[in-house]
């Protein structure tokens, strides 16, 4: 009990500074795989170092703490569930354990046992959004988490933006609104629409990837990707230019 206590009560102060515990190999042979264990631990494992170039880790780790950040400062948080974090470059003997090697990987350490095939979040078919991954700890935890999003004031502020540039060129031309009649001017700006979203101008604005890769060892620049589920910026203007 004495163990037990000294470890929640550690976990318990961590958590307090920050969200989401970054741990290395001691901590979490200690906290996490070490019994005794009353309370479960999501763990990410993933690789955030810029040299790593996985984006996709940055991106996961934003909804990662975006969910940790709506448990921390929930009225209903508790000492029955933490958020911890090991990055490969911080604890690459814990990936060599668990024979890993992939990122960002999310795990589940139940209470009681060990993790079963349920307790590995399934990234390729659910996503990585906040939402996603708050209903996958309700279901292998029992702990519900509201998600709460920092407020994002990016959408209204273009569409005010929008609306005073058109109520200007209204104003302006409020005699003669014969271009609002125009036929050409809104085919080509209803083309330019299609043809972005078709080259895939949208998945760069969600999913961030970089404009091309440069393979580290050898110089040579890749502007198409090699899966068939991802691209680079290039990529997408390449197809535009095509379409």
């Amino acid at each position: 009990q004495m163990v037990l206590s000294e470890k929640v009560n550690q976990l318990m102060e961590w958590a307090s500074k920050r969200s989401v515990i970054r741990m290395n190999g001691d901590k979490f042979r200690r906290l996490v795989k070490a019994p005794p264990r009353n309370y479960s631990v999501i763990v990410m494992f993933t690789a955030l170092q810029p040299h790593r170039q996985c984006v996709v880790c940055k991106q996961a780790d934003e909804e990662y703490q975006i969910l940790a950040n709506s448990w921390r400062y929930s009225s209903a948080f508790t000492n029955k569930i933490f958020f911890a974090m090991v990055d490969f470059d911080e604890g690459s003997d814990v990936f060599q354990m668990l024979n890993m090697n992939s990122a960002p990987t999310f795990i589940n350490f139940p209470a009681k046992g060990k993790p079963k095939r349920g307790d590995t979040y399934e990234l390729q078919v659910r996503g990585f959004a906040a939402e996603q991954l708050a209903r996958w700890v309700a279901d292998r935890t029992d702990v519900n988490i509201r998600v709460i999003r920092p407020p994002n004031y990016a959408g209204p502020l273009m569409l005010g933006l929008l609306l005073a540039v058109v109520g200007g060129l209204v104003y302006l031309r409020g005699s003669n609104l014969d271009f609002l009649y125009n036929k050409t001017g809104w085919a080509f700006a209803a083309l330019c629409f299609v043809l972005a979203m078709t080259s895939g101008q949208m998945w760069n604005h969600i999913r961030g990837p970089p404009y091309a890769h440069k393979n580290p060892h050898t110089g040579q620049v890749s502007y198409i990707h090699g899966s068939s589920q991802a691209q680079f910026v290039a990529e997408t203007h390449i197809v535009l230019l095509f379409s």
